[in-house]
């Protein structure tokens, strides 16, 4: 006896899930410029990879022992591969009930993508395009319930701390999924279909009485340029699952490996010429930090995080002799470099990415200190700066610093670290100190320049004899600082990177300061 009616009404039943919302839901998902969740599935992963979770459940209705109609769940979950690598990965399907409906849940349910995740020890990946909960759950339920939510959460909370974890927000995502949206290592918004919010216009509306767009209330020039919510903007859907791919290529599959090593493409020995006159000799002219990084950094292997917020640092992801790295600089043409609280937030999430995944950081450093004035108090930028203080010091990665111009103040010593594996170089163009001594000379010497016959002559003469003191090479002759020629950058980073892989090694594990988003 055969069993081939039972497989056939498995296959009609998995088909049926296929149509996701029917032809109606999905012709306005793409009337909206939006692919539906299995075309987004059918790019983003490697071909015929993607083997689903629960392609059975969803609300049925029979008609007698007979199965008249099917509406599978709002979300489509399974493991695939993103460059030959497994991962698990949960798309929300918005064509059916704007993506809010649940993944079933029960007695004899089967695990959750994200408990998968967690308990598989793989990246997760989330494309995010749902509207939250919905008060026609309430009539369903028959009642209200208590927002206990956490109880699910805490999931996404400790995958923070074991696999790589991205999300993409692909369409106007509201509720505990814009929540998910930051309960990331890198999260991502495509340009023109992409909000994010906890509360949509009309919730804003029923609150406080404002009408406004989903795009004014929530898009990415408001989250990718303005909060910082959100790391980066792909201008398509394609280019969005690119930089997901890209991401993930860095890091290990789990806090318990290592990040994977690609096959050098680059000479470690190269010495660009250009390095040599990369920093200006006029002090207040800016130089390019991104040339700096593509000069020392494998060609094309930087990929920028946050590139349009916290503008005065500069932070990513690239590989050294094919070793991905994590990295950071100042960007002397945006506010002279100075770091103000978003560059510090920048540099936090890096800190915490690079010590949860094992990467060695790399940083160079241009930094005029934080950033002063009105603006700055009013950002709070002493606690900003207190919190960069403390996840520095909290870290354990192996660290290597090139200081390029400029090191000064509290800022400054954030791209030292007291302890671990540190390593520090600096160039002949390089100056530090507790202040600036242009500023410096003018409140330490103020009675006695006010009193010159001539105050300006007076404080340029003074400026002139504490700028003498301070050349590196005063600084080397009592601390045994290193002072190198800029061209040897690369090959002493690589020969670094190389050295501190044994290091590395020993740090596998879930890392002893949990990663705060």
């Amino acid at each position: 006896m055969s069993w081939q009616s039972e497989i056939d009404e498995l296959q009609r039943r998995k088909d049926l899930g296929r149509q996701m919302g029917g032809p109606e839901g999905i012709e306005r998902q793409h009337s909206r410029g939006k692919l539906t969740v299995r075309e987004r599935i059918d790019k983003l992963v490697d071909p015929e990879s993607f083997s689903e979770f629960g392609p059975l459940v969803g609300t049925a209705r029979y008609d007698g022992n007979e199965l008249a109609s099917f509406t599978p769940k709002g979300a489509v979950e399974g493991v695939c591969k993103l460059g030959g690598r497994k991962v698990i990965l949960t798309g929300g399907d918005f064509t059916i009930s704007g993506g809010s409906g649940g993944s079933g849940g029960g007695l004899g349910s089967e695990l959750p993508s994200n408990q998968r995740a967690l308990q598989w020890r793989m990246p997760y990946v989330r494309l995010l395009d749902a509207a939250g909960g919905s008060v026609r759950s309430f009539e369903q339920i028959g009642r209200t319930y208590l927002p206990d939510g956490n109880v699910w959460t805490a999931v996404d909370v400790q995958l923070l701390s074991r696999v790589p974890v991205v999300s993409a927000v692909m369409g106007s995502v509201a509720g505990l999924p814009a929540i998910n949206a930051c309960l990331a290592h890198f999260n991502i918004m495509v340009k023109g279909i992409s909000q994010l919010f906890p509360g949509g216009p009309p919730v804003v509306k029923a609150s406080s009485g404002v009408e406004i767009s989903k795009e004014d209330l929530g898009g990415d020039h408001i989250h990718v340029r303005k909060s910082g919510v959100v790391d980066n903007l792909a201008e398509t859907e394609e280019q969005a699952f690119e930089q997901i791919r890209r991401f993930l290529s860095y890091l290990p599959s789990n806090v318990w490996e290592m990040a994977p090593r690609a096959e050098p493409t680059d000479d470690p020995d190269r010495r660009d010429e250009e390095l040599l006159s990369i920093v200006p000799r006029d002090r207040r002219t800016p130089f390019d930090g991104h040339e700096l990084i593509r000069h020392v950094l494998d060609r094309d292997s930087f990929f920028e995080i946050s590139p349009y917020y916290g503008r005065a640092r500069i932070t990513g992801l690239a590989r050294v002799n094919g070793y991905p790295i994590g990295v950071m600089a100042n960007n002397p043409k945006h506010r002279g470099g100075s770091t103000d609280a978003a560059a510090g937030a920048k540099v936090i999430r890096l800190l915490q990415l690079c010590d949860t995944f094992h990467l060695p950081l790399v940083s160079f450093a241009d930094e005029p200190g934080f950033m002063v004035g009105l603006e700055a108090e009013k950002s709070g930028i002493e606690r900003a700066g207190a919190r960069l203080v403390a996840v520095t010091c909290h870290s354990r990665m192996p660290w290597i610093t090139f200081v390029i111009r400029r090191l000064y103040g509290v800022a400054g010593q954030c791209h030292h670290r007291p302890s671990g594996v540190f390593r520090r170089y600096c160039w002949p163009s390089a100056s530090w100190g507790s202040m600036h001594i242009a500023g410096g000379a003018s409140a330490a010497y103020r009675r006695e320049i006010d009193s010159a016959p001539d105050p300006d002559a007076r404080r340029q003469e003074i400026e002139d004899r504490l700028q003498a003191l301070a050349s590196p090479f005063r600084t080397a002759e009592a601390t045994g600082q290193d002072i190198i020629d800029p061209r040897e950058t690369r090959s002493l980073l690589c020969e670094y990177v190389e050295d501190v892989q044994g290091v590395l090694r020993t740090q596998v594990g879930i890392p002893p300061v949990p990663y705060l988003p």
